[in-house]
């Protein structure tokens, strides 16, 4: 999937009710998991967890 020009990806675990995350800005590789049984609620985590990183590279560069 693509958010803002970020390619990440969303998976389910084993474990019913997880996902696994993963994201790539730069050469840093961001990763996780988000607790929830709906979908799409994983992958909006995931888009605002970029958005938060994004933001957090901006204010370094500026």
């Amino acid at each position: 999937m693509n958010h803002r020009g970020i390619e990440f990806t969303v998976a389910r675990t084993a474990t019913q009710g997880v996902w696994q995350w993963q994201f790539r800005i730069g050469d840093k590789v961001k990763t996780g998991r988000t607790e929830t049984k709906i979908d799409l609620l994983a992958i909006r985590r995931v888009q605002l967890r970029i958005d938060r990183e994004l933001k957090a590279l901006a204010r370094k560069l500026a």
